[in-house]
């Protein structure tokens, strides 16, 4: 175990303040994400030294298409989620049955970025499972990764505290936040969670100067709703309309086996409508599309990047820039 960082004690009560949920908890108990346990008083983290999962992908893996094209993220993770998605597609990462079957290789921080180091990466993705909830191996592993030249990634469900967010910010470079759906409804029912906190965390990252995309799982019937897509579509344009929104294909998993399928065409409409309304980039996550697959300049549509699966090549970005028409392209490019 390793003594918690983000909680407050009062009494024999100790309150999380990890993420959004706040969990208050008695003696010997354990907070919504089955990692975090009430010790004496103190709050631990029951998964800091037990990866679970690592694997240097290719950056566009995660996804994002504008962090580092073709380069290696040397990914890690650990059991837990503050999430209850019954649509889940790494439960049998993310879902922990009890404090006894939390399982996983101790490996230190240190191990991690030499690791990552060897295999040439040029950042380390906390991804996999919800990083937030091995925040203190997440935020010693990027220290040490910056002082290795690494850049470091978060592929995050955004339901982590403000204090959370401003303790990791110095440390992080870019993340993928899943945006599940635009309604507080989805968010309770499907997941266990609510809707705010993610949007507070999608600005507040943005605001910090953290490259951020967005993933949507489009799921037939639950979060189509074409008002509701509109409102998704308008808060991204609100924040930032050059901000990345991949939107993937649903495929029945974990308890939400009575789904079929999402439509290709479904994917395609949806992107079709959100650049229409004005954002600059948009992708089909899991279809293999050329409208949707490419990364174009805004303003030229010249094919600035191309995607072959997770082969990608660089063609006309010259120093950030389309190397057609000289327009700056939102990314991280160094």
């Amino acid at each position: 175990m390793k003594k918690a960082l983000l909680y407050q004690k009062e009494g024999e009560i100790v309150t999380c303040l990890l993420c959004a949920h706040g969990c208050r908890l008695k003696e010997n108990r354990v907070g919504i994400c089955g990692v975090r346990k009430n010790v004496n008083g103190d709050l631990y983290s029951l998964n800091y030294d037990k990866v679970c999962a690592t694997h240097a992908d290719p950056i566009e893996k995660k996804p994002l298409y504008h962090f580092l094209p073709s380069s290696v993220s040397y990914s890690v993770a650990t059991m837990g989620c503050n999430f209850k998605c019954t649509f889940c597609q790494n439960n049998t990462l993310s879902v922990v049955e009890s404090e006894n079957r939390i399982y996983g290789e101790k490996i230190s921080p240190e191990e991690l970025v030499s690791t990552a180091v060897k295999y040439g990466s040029g950042s380390i993705a906390y991804t996999y499972s919800e990083p937030t909830i091995y925040f203190e191996l997440m935020l010693e592993t990027a220290q040490l990764a910056r002082e290795k030249g690494l850049k470091n990634v978060m592929v995050t469900n955004g339901y982590m505290s403000p204090g959370a967010l401003e303790m990791i910010s110095p440390w992080l470079d870019g993340a993928n936040i899943d945006l599940k759906a635009y309604s507080e409804d989805f968010y309770k029912k499907y997941c266990g969670a609510a809707l705010a906190p993610v949007l507070d965390t999608i600005k507040g990252m943005k605001e910090r100067g953290i490259w951020v995309e967005l993933t949507t799982l489009l799921i037939p019937g639950l979060n189509t709703d074409e008002a509701e897509i509109n409102e998704l579509i308008s808060f991204i344009v609100g924040v930032d309309k050059s901000m990345p929104w991949h939107v993937s294909r649903f495929f029945p998993q974990h308890r939400m086996l009575d789904i079929p399928p999402t439509p290709a065409g479904s994917i395609f409409n949806v992107l079709e409508k959100g650049d229409g309304m004005g954002l600059q980039y948009v992708y089909a996550g899991n279809v293999a599309d050329d409208r949707f697959t490419h990364t174009h300049c805004p303003s030229c549509n010249t094919v600035l990047i191309s995607r072959n699966g997770y082969n990608t090549r660089v063609l006309e970005l010259r120093d950030g820039k389309c190397g057609n028409c000289g327009v700056p392209i939102a990314g991280v490019w160094q």
